[in-house]
């Protein structure tokens, strides 16, 4: 049974120009076993992809609703979806 998943956030706050996304890569390589990508948005925010399995997923998750990240995260949105596939590692764009 494959009980991989797909995490989609957007974080907002003051997250962009002080180290999120690199941040945040090196948290998901810490937990290990995702795939994905952090990147920056016009708006702003910072959009979160991350494919691997549910309880990673929500490690991250959780990292970066109470984890001591760069800059202030004001909220995190989230939703769920199914594994897509194709990424090979964790990177920054």
């Amino acid at each position: 049974m494959n009980d991989n998943v797909r995490l989609t956030a957007w974080v907002r706050g003051r997250v962009q120009g002080v180290g999120f996304r690199w941040w945040t890569r090196a948290t998901a390589l810490e937990i290990g076993g995702l795939g994905g990508y952090a990147g920056n948005l016009e708006d702003g925010r910072v959009q979160i992809v991350a494919e691997g399995d549910r309880e990673r997923c929500e490690r991250l998750l959780d990292w970066l609703r109470t984890g001591d990240t760069p800059g202030r995260v004001d909220g995190v949105t989230e939703i769920w979806g199914v594994s897509r596939g194709g990424y090979r590692g964790f990177e920054l764009r």
